[in-house]
This record gives C-alpha cells, structure tokens and sequence, in this order.
C-alpha cells in the first residue's frame, strides 16, 4: 500500500458534460467538485481538459472529440526546446497545411506529403512550429465557422503550446540589450526565449497586463496554476464559435503609401532614401527607444549625445527590429510599392521569426526582402514559399543534426 505521505495529484479533469472536476490521486481515489461556475461557454468548442501535473502536459478534447495536446511550461527551466528546430509558418501557409492536411481536394499532392512529414516531426520532438498572436488574430476573424475551426485546430496540434513571444514585446528586449551593451552592462540585458511556453508571453504588458498574481501566492503550485489558466485559455479562444472583429484601421497602411510616393519622386541616391527610411523609423520608434533606454540606466544626456547615429546603430545590430528595418528599406526603396492593409502585420511577425527561427515559410512578396534583408545582415535563417521546398531544407538540417561528430564517435 502507497504511503499517505508519498500521495500525489495524477490527474485534473474538467469534464463539462458531467459539470464537474475531478482530481485523481496516484492511489487511483478520485475526488468530484461541482464546476460552478462552469469556464466553458456557450460559443466555446470544448468538451474536457485534462492536466497531469507530473508530465507537464495538457489534452484538450473538443465538442466533436478532436484532441489537441499542449506542452507545459516548466518553472524555472530555461530552455524546453531540446535542440529541437524552430519552423514558422506566415498565416497563408498554416492554410495550406490545414488544408493539406485535412485532404482538401484544392491541394496538391506535394502540400499533402508536407502536412505529414511536418505532423511526423512534430509528435517526434523534432521541430517546433510556434503559433504568434497574429496567428490567433488572423484565425480568429475569418467568415466561416467550418473553416475558422479547421484552421485553428491545426495551429493548436502543431504548436503544442509553443508560441513566439510578442514581436512588440521582442523588440523591446533587443533595445534594452543593445543599450545595456554599449553601457557595458551586458550582465542586465534581457535573455527571455523569443519562442517559449512561458504563461502570457503571445502579449506584451504594452497590449495586455496578463494576469498577475499576488506575491505570497508566487510558488510552484500558482505557477501551474497560471499556466494551466493561460494555455486553456488559448485553446478556448482559438476554436470559439463566435468570430472576432477586425480591428480599427490605424492609418498606418496610407501614411506607409504616401511616404513610399514621395520617395519615388525623390531625386536622392538610394543611400540617402535609406536615411529617410531610417528617419521615419526611428520617429515611430521614439517612444520605445526613450523608455528603453532609461530603464537601461542610460543617462538623459548620454543618450542625447548618442542621437541619431547611435539609434540607428542600437536597431540596426538587432536580429528582430534590425530585420524590420531592412525590409522598410527593402519596400520602400522598390519603385511604385503598393502597400496593403495586412503588410504591417506580416513585416512584424516575419521579421521577428526570422532573427531567431530557423526556417521561415512565407508567400513570395514578403520572403524577397525578408531574403534580401537577411542577406544584408549575414544571417543564414532559411526562407521559403512553399511547403514542399521548407520540408527539402529541414529534412537536410535534420539528417546533418543527426549525423555524430568525430569527436563524439567511437
């Protein structure tokens, strides 16, 4: 007989037929409490949870019994990748894959071998395939409900809890590193994971305070607690029935057209357009670059004395927001560029996954200058445009990771 002492919870079950959890004990003894109130909504496309809090892992199953399985975040540990590669995929991908993968008649037979090497190396923990909180925006707004769901449950099964943390959020980690460098402080730079399991990481506190918890409550099991919260709560929110609005126009897409006519009708070279760009950035850019710098500790006039130059040169040795800089460049300098309303939304997370993912898969005008503005930096992520072709590049990577050194042979 198991020690009462030795006693653990295997299991935690939120069942919403049965309206009620039930917590599982490692003698097999179980315990019912009414779920009152019950988490699950109306428009919400969940049937169960179930969380095991040794494994660190969550199984959602949904109204219409698909699983979908998230990897928890485990506290303390800082680096829950294992040597696995990071393969990000532009919205208009994750539709083909969710349409290869369901065998849509529209795709092709090539897109369909993709889907499954891809859901192969996933269940095998060879690659991680991050979802972003544009991905959930951009699933989220879509007219039919069908597809809207098919789409965001292959995002979920894919990602498996991984995510990319906020591109806004990113860039200001690489302002304040920047600073803290030149400040010779790099012992203060930011080192959080750019692709985590981490709680509230899709959001930055700028768009979103996430849920904080009261310090003395600050321990394993409210950390569980909090995870087990946020990633349930993705899950919900990914499959809900109800679709979710487009957002206001911001008037950046116009402001974005008018400054890329007036540099056509520019008589400069295309360094001085570059300087341009770098002008109208940086202006978009002040506020970060200001709170970033003092929370660096870099002094107000210091910081004057940097100017301009030294801006620059804090965004432009960044992998992220250097990358975004270049792929303004990239557009704008392109004569007669049309910009569309989804541009800035793609150059963001794009830009952001490249400086530190693995591979990239995007359509054709975003992969050029994201290619170009790679090349610029001496970056090696791979970028491509179809499946098929990304699938060719990780089963190479995979089979060179595979391979042992000498050093490590016999």
């Amino acid at each position: 007989m198991e020690n009462k002492s030795n006693l653990s919870i295997t299991l935690i079950t939120m069942d919403r037929a049965a309206e009620c959890t039930v917590f599982t004990r490692s003698d097999g003894k179980e315990a019912r409490l009414p779920l009152d109130p019950s988490p699950f909504e109306d428009t919400s496309a969940l049937a169960r949870l179930d969380f095991t809090p040794a494994f660190g892992a969550l199984l959602a199953t949904t109204l219409s019994g698909e699983e979908v399985l998230f990897e928890m975040p485990l506290e303390g540990a800082s680096d829950q990748l294992a040597g696995r590669l990071v393969v990000y995929l532009d919205q208009n991908q994750w539709s083909l894959l969710s349409n290869a993968a369901r065998g849509a008649q529209r795709s092709s037979e090539a897109d369909r071998a993709a889907a499954r090497k891809f859901r192969e190396w996933v269940d095998q923990r060879r690659i991680v395939m991050p979802a972003s909180a544009g991905h959930y925006y951009e699933t989220g707004k879509r007219f039919s409900t069908d597809k809207r769901y098919a789409l965001g449950l292959t995002v979920l099964q894919h990602s498996r809890g991984w995510q990319m943390r906020d591109p806004l959020q990113v860039r200001r980690n690489e302002l304040h590193s920047a600073f803290c460098q030149r400040m010779d402080r790099s012992d203060s730079a930011r080192s959080a994971p750019v692709f985590t399991l981490d709680p509230d990481a899709l959001f930055s506190p700028t768009r979103w305070v996430g849920t904080e918890l009261p310090s003395a409550l600050q321990n394993r099991l409210a950390f569980q607690t909090r995870a087990l919260l946020v990633a349930s709560a993705s899950i919900d929110t990914m499959l809900d029935t109800q679709r979710i609005e487009e957002g206001a126009d911001t008037g950046w897409t116009a402001s974005s057209q008018r400054f890329s006519d007036w540099l056509d009708g520019l008589d400069q070279d295309s360094q001085q357009k570059r300087r341009a760009v770098d002008i109208h950035m940086v202006k978009d850019l002040q506020r970060e670059l200001a709170e970033e710098a003092a929370a660096a500790g870099v002094p107000k006039e210091l910081f004057r004395q940097w100017g301009f130059k030294g801006w620059v040169r804090a965004i432009a040795g960044s992998p992220a927001v250097g990358l975004f800089r270049e792929m303004l460049h990239s557009r704008h300098l392109n004569k007669r560029t049309t910009w569309r309303p989804n541009d800035l939304t793609d150059m963001v997370y794009l830009s952001c996954a490249a400086g530190y993912a693995d591979f990239v898969v995007c359509e054709k005008h975003m992969r050029d200058p994201l290619q170009h503005g790679l090349r610029r930096m001496g970056r090696s992520t791979g970028v491509y445009r179809r499946l098929p072709d990304a699938v060719a590049a990780i089963e190479e990577a995979l089979a060179e990771a595979s391979v042992p050194t000498k050093s490590g042979s016999n």
